[in-house]
């Protein structure tokens, strides 16, 4: 399966690495395609600057050793394919949409009333119990 992760679910693989964010990362890397947005590495680049800056070192290390497939987010993605409260997660999740992704793996609950048919949104313990 094609599985895209949110950012929030990279920044705690990076600053809160345990068991569980552990396992989660391998499972997706070794057993399926892991898939990420330009706007999700920008996001990742841009909160670990503003609230982690001795941690930029460690975002290039993730990046460049992650085997992963990039796609492009639009800079103005086309409006309207749903609702989701946080505006700032619409280009998430759209790229996840037109890009065929099968799964996007988030803590956010912002994506938790959002009603698609694809991607299945799922929370990381989520995915661990299920797959």
């Amino acid at each position: 399966m094609r599985i895209m992760l949110d950012t929030n679910v990279l920044l705690s693989a990076l600053l809160f690495p345990g068991e569980s964010i552990n396992a989660l990362m391998y499972k997706v890397t070794s057993e399926h395609q892991l898939v990420l947005s330009t706007y999700i590495v920008w996001e990742l680049l841009d909160v670990t600057r503003r609230k982690f800056p001795t941690k930029e070192e460690a975002v290039d290390t993730l990046l460049s050793q992650l085997p992963y497939e990039l796609v492009y987010t639009p800079e103005l993605p086309e409006q309207g394919l749903f609702d989701i409260r946080d505006i700032k997660d619409y280009p998430v999740l759209y790229s996840a949409i037109t890009e065929g992704v099968d799964i996007l793996i988030t803590g956010d609950k912002d994506y938790d009333d959002v009603d698609i048919e694809k991607p299945e949104i799922i929370k990381p313990a989520d995915f661990l119990k299920k797959y």
